[in-house]
């Protein structure tokens, strides 16, 4: 608790600092996907599905669907930040969800119907990444913080 008249300042473990940091990457990516020029063929982009042609930094597959489903990831990092308990939650679940979208991507063509998010092979891969990281960042600092409390 903190002292009267003295400003109290937050502590945050290693795992909640990452959650921070990737809510706010994630925040960041679900805006410039919305920005024309970062996002080029801006004025193809549709709200879901396989005929969207915009691609953020001319590379990733973006529709409107896709930079919310960004944004949201971003406010969630942002808010299960609070805790270690919830930061943790939020880099292993959102990992998984990374890798179920990195399979799904390697099993729905391009332009299928089924595409709706929609993704291409820099998406897939790209999946792929921020589910190892995130996973990663969340199982590890989340024991070196057990370790330091026991």
């Amino acid at each position: 608790m903190a002292k009267p008249g003295m400003a109290s300042t937050r502590r945050y473990t290693p795992v909640q600092m990452a959650a921070l940091v990737v809510g706010g990457v994630f925040l960041i990516v679900g805006v410039l996907g919305f920005i024309p020029g970062v996002t080029t063929n801006y004025d193809g982009m549709e709200f879901a599905g396989p005929d969207s042609t915009a691609m953020l930094f001319g590379v990733f597959m973006v529709s409107i669907l896709h930079n919310i489903v960004h944004l949201l990831f971003g406010v969630a990092g942002l808010a299960l930040a609070r805790t270690a308990t919830a930061a943790t939650a939020f880099l292993v679940g959102g990992g998984v969800v990374y890798l179920a979208l990195w399979l799904y991507g390697l099993f729905v063509a391009e332009n299928s119907a089924a595409n709706f998010v929609p993704l291409n092979n820099a998406d897939d891969w790209l999946h792929l990444g921020l589910a190892v990281g995130m996973i990663g960042l969340g199982v590890a600092l989340r024991r070196s913080a057990v370790r330091r409390a026991g």
